[in-house]
């Protein structure tokens, strides 16, 4: 079962983190001018993916930045490529699954895949 058929437009994993899909390729402007105000962490899952699955409740489980200090969002790459794709354009980043994106000031300021994805290196960010 998806992220969309268990929380439906927002979702919450029981861990108090409130995802926003991105589902829209107009959400990219929106979360760029979001990140004027605070940084805006994308994370980019496949659903396909055993690693992407682990990393992905690693991160959940170890987030604990408050919601005002940075905005989660989440990208199902395969059924939102184009979006996917338009990220690494628009940000200059590598397009990799699994892929956290930090996004402050309407740049990319950080970005980390597999292992090296880490709840921890996002407080800095976040301060």
């Amino acid at each position: 079962m998806g992220i969309r058929n268990m929380f439906g437009n927002k979702h919450s994993a029981g861990n108090g983190l409130d995802w926003v899909l991105l589902e829209e390729m107009d959400q990219l402007e929106q979360l760029a001018e979001e990140s004027f105000s605070a940084p805006v962490t994308i994370f980019k899952h496949s659903t396909r993916c055993n690693i992407s699955s682990f990393s992905l409740r690693q991160f959940e489980r170890a987030y604990d930045i408050p919601a005002d200090r940075m905005r989660l969002y989440f990208l199902d790459l395969l059924a939102y490529r184009n979006i996917s794709n338009e990220l690494a354009l628009r940000f200059g980043v590598v397009h990799q699954s699994p892929q956290i994106l930090v996004v402050s000031e309407g740049k990319a300021v950080y970005d980390a895949s597999h292992e090296n994805i880490s709840a921890e290196d996002l407080r800095k960010f976040a301060e």
